[in-house]
């Protein structure tokens, strides 16, 4: 039961992270109107892609803590890793999983908080979960040595482009200067 449940966790972390990773890039481009086909691509997958990353990110949250529970039980063997490691990487996805959470909650019902929150507070919480879940995959991924660690550092890296670029092109700077 416990491979079982160890196996099923880790195929929902290796489509979990990726179906974030998506949801945050055409994001990105949702509001972008000079990105063009990636701008209209992004506004027609955009929603549907975030909803299936959070059910799949749920998914491996939950197996996840069932994997854990196993671990410090005692039930299965200790990863390769120290046990506080461990526990740091389980607290982070924790705390991914819970901006993720109310980025979800302020999206469906903004009205739920004190104050309605607008869409950038909303993203921002995606955004901070988001991050946590890139940490928490580069501290307990490390049973993926060879997969995890080398796509993190490039694909956050292209993220964090896009980002500058898109905040180059809403406040109009231009993208192909002349000389004159």
């Amino acid at each position: 039961m416990s491979q079982l449940v160890w196996l099923l966790d880790r195929g929902a972390a290796l489509v979990t992270y990726p179906a974030l990773y998506l949801a945050v890039l055409t994001g990105i481009l949702y509001n972008t109107e000079p990105f063009g086909v990636l701008h209209e691509a992004a506004r027609r997958i955009h929603i549907e892609l975030s909803v299936f990353a959070m059910v799949v990110t749920l998914l491996h949250a939950g197996l996840g803590v069932l994997d854990a529970w196993f671990v410090v039980t005692g039930q299965v063997p200790a990863p390769a890793y120290s046990m506080p490691y461990f526990l740091g990487g389980v607290a982070v996805g924790a705390g991914a999983l819970l901006m993720l959470v109310v980025a979800v909650l302020g999206f469906t019902d903004a009205k739920r908080f004190q104050r309605p929150w607008g869409p950038r507070v909303v993203h921002s919480f995606a955004y901070v979960g988001f991050a946590f879940g890139t940490i928490h995959a580069a501290a307990i991924g490390t049973d993926l040595p060879g997969l995890v660690r080398p796509l993190l550092g490039p694909s956050v890296a292209f993220l964090v482009y896009v980002l500058l670029l898109r905040l180059l092109v809403l406040q109009g700077t231009p993208s192909n200067v002349t000389a004159s």
